[in-house]
């Protein structure tokens, strides 16, 4: 008798959490059957989800459900309805996004080149590629590029900064998606050059840091001009669409571009088969997201609830949100991811709380976003730092030793640019 592995049906039912949630944006269905199937999603995942991951999403749903069954019992209105649905569009937004890694041809045997021109084309085509493909480009990369199964410090720092510096301007980052949620209001378009400044900034300043401290050449990417050209195509879709039809949300905007580039751009043969070992085998790997994603809406909703009723819990209405607590706030949320909380959690944090100061919401999604950036690409504990350690052998302490400075300048010009620009 066959046995049954629950997280055999986890991609089919990610699939159908994406599809339920399009139609009841179209109005052809009721919202409640995607939030029904994200969470149905999330129980068939949690098998292959990691232990502090499950760990982690457990506390924030704990505290979440503790906070609004106070709030309950003192008599607060609650809509459980849209505490347990308040992160299904993000849900949606990173499976269509996921679908973009079948977009990667598969890398060939050619000679890595070598040398400065080599990092600057290896650094760029992570960030252009990432933007698009997201994590699997440090797979593509990483694993050419290693060498007895390990990577060097500079290539370590050139493909974990320069992938995550894609989170400052591509909207097909989940770090946008996250930032339209909670920043409501955000102008997504007003932040997309000061976030092309902050990544063009970074890698700069990473081909900088790179060449300074070169003993050998730098072995780069083999990557050719083609690589980028449905990179630079879906990017210019969202925002000609966006421009033309700014009705249409931006996440679902990136969905259904997601979906339909994956289908259009993908190279491997025969499709049919392609996209169902992709689903069956590829797709259940994002427990993790469903897990931290819909746990963080429930711990969100629990804090707001609890300052609703207690505003004097925390009370910031002395303050306004400028330009300096923007800076102190990045700062800490920034050591907050250095130390292993992931950014999703730090924002549904501060959003309730800074959100009844009428903040300009643009200025909060860039420190979202530069949040992301920053901690993202530079820690040991993010997902990109435990992929350079478990699958690069890269040594935490070396990690750190290599991006300390690199968080203290990208945080001091995320803090300028936001001044100059947003503030």
């Amino acid at each position: 008798m066959k046995q049954f592995r629950p997280t055999h049906y986890a991609g089919w039912l990610a699939c159908f959490t994406l599809l339920t949630y399009l139609l009841s944006v179209a109005g052809l269905l009721h919202a409640d059957i995607a939030t029904v199937a994200a969470w149905l999603t999330l129980f068939t995942m949690l098998p292959a989800v990691k232990a502090s991951a499950r760990k982690q999403s457990a506390v924030l749903f704990i505290l979440g459900v503790l906070g609004l069954a106070t709030g309950y019992w003192q008599g607060a209105e609650i809509s459980w309805r849209s505490v347990y649905s308040a992160n299904v569009p993000l849900l949606t937004m990173f499976v269509a996004i996921t679908f973009l890694s079948l977009t990667n041809a598969p890398g060939g045997d050619e000679r890595l080149p070598t040398g400065n021109r080599a990092a600057a084309i290896t650094a760029l085509g992570t960030t252009l590629l990432g933007a698009v493909i997201n994590m699997s480009v440090i797979f593509v990369f990483g694993d050419r590029l290693k060498r007895g199964g390990t990577l060097t410090d500079a290539q370590q720092i050139v493909l974990a900064r320069c992938f995550t510096a894609a989170a400052w301007w591509s909207p097909f980052f989940i770090a946008t998606g996250v930032a339209l949620m909670y920043a409501p209001g955000m102008a997504w378009k007003s932040t997309v050059a000061p976030g092309v400044i902050m990544a063009l900034l970074g890698i700069t300043y990473t081909l900088l840091d790179v060449k300074r401290k070169a003993t050998t050449p730098f072995e780069g990417y083999p990557l050719k001009a083609e690589s980028l050209i449905i990179p630079v195509l879906m990017a210019i879709a969202v925002l000609v669409l966006h421009h033309f039809f700014p009705q249409f949300r931006i996440m679902i905007l990136i969905s259904l571009l997601s979906v339909l580039g994956a289908l259009l751009f993908m190279p491997q043969r025969p499709r049919l088969r392609t996209l169902k070992d992709f689903v069956d085998n590829r797709l259940h790997s994002a427990g993790p997201q469903f897990a931290l994603f819909l746990a963080a809406g429930v711990f969100s909703a629990g804090i707001k609830t609890l300052i609703d009723l207690h505003p004097g819990l925390v009370d910031l209405h002395q303050f306004s949100f400028d330009a300096r607590m923007f800076a102190i706030l990045l700062a800490l949320m920034v050591i907050a991811g250095l130390l292993g909380v992931h950014p999703v959690i730090s924002i549904a944090v501060v959003s309730p709380v800074l959100l009844p100061l009428n903040p300009n919401t643009t200025s909060l999604g860039f420190m979202f976003l530069s949040t992301w950036a920053i901690s993202t690409g530079s820690g040991p504990l993010s997902g990109i730092g435990l992929i350079l350690t478990g699958r690069y052998g890269a040594s935490s302490r070396r990690i750190i030793g290599n991006n300390w400075h690199y968080v203290i300048v990208m945080w001091a010009l995320a803090s300028l640019v936001n001044m100059l620009i947003l503030a």
